[in-house]
């Protein structure tokens, strides 16, 4: 199994910086180390490999956005303190959010994984919406947000920031959209909230 992994952050690494149509198995296989019997004994083709990188590389944002770390994103402070450490990592400045610029390379090639890549934004959009939720339901913020809306503003504020920031080589652009994001969640905030 450790072969495994090893090709599929050699794949997502070469997605990245030479774009998804400069990768092919040779290239991963010459990177990764391994032979070519074992590349394909993982994967039957190119698509199968890049499926399995966009998983490989989903399981990773995912598990660190269910982490423990915001206790379930259900107040709005976790918000914050999402932002603040998205933007004191300094990773997305340096790098690009890492699913978002696999994304945008993967949808450059002629492979069927949009819906792979649908499905992924999808549940990272999910865990900002049933934390938005669980706060509504608790009555800390108004009945008048909608969960779902707020939940894409994070991730398109992310999404966005991260590329300008990257582009600028400054955090400023990712810390601007992610803290407007969060401050428009303080709108819907009603007395009942403690935090």
């Amino acid at each position: 199994m450790a072969a495994r992994g090893r090709i599929l952050e050699h794949a997502a690494d070469l997605s990245y910086t030479q774009g998804g149509h400069a990768t092919n198995n040779e290239l991963v296989r010459r990177a990764a180390g391994d032979s070519g019997s074992q590349l394909s004994h993982y994967f039957a083709n190119k698509e199968s490999l890049v499926r399995a990188v966009v998983d490989w590389q989903a399981e990773s944002v995912l598990g660190f956005h269910r982490s423990e770390r915001f206790a379930g994103f259900d107040t709005i402070e976790a918000y914050q303190e999402w932002a603040d450490f998205v933007v004191v990592s300094g990773r997305p400045f340096e790098n690009g959010c890492s699913l978002g610029s696999l994304a945008s390379e993967i949808v450059k090639t002629d492979l069927d994984v949009r819906d792979d890549l649908t499905r992924v934004f999808a549940e990272w959009r999910d865990i900002f919406r049933a934390g938005l939720e669980r706060t509504q339901y608790d009555g800390r913020i108004d009945a008048s947000a909608d969960p779902a809306r707020l939940a894409h503003r994070l991730i398109a504020a992310y999404q966005g920031g991260s590329l300008l920031a990257q582009i600028a080589r400054d955090v400023a652009p990712l810390r601007d959209a992610l803290y407007a994001a969060v401050e428009h969640l303080r709108v819907y905030t009603t007395s009942d909230d403690v935090v």
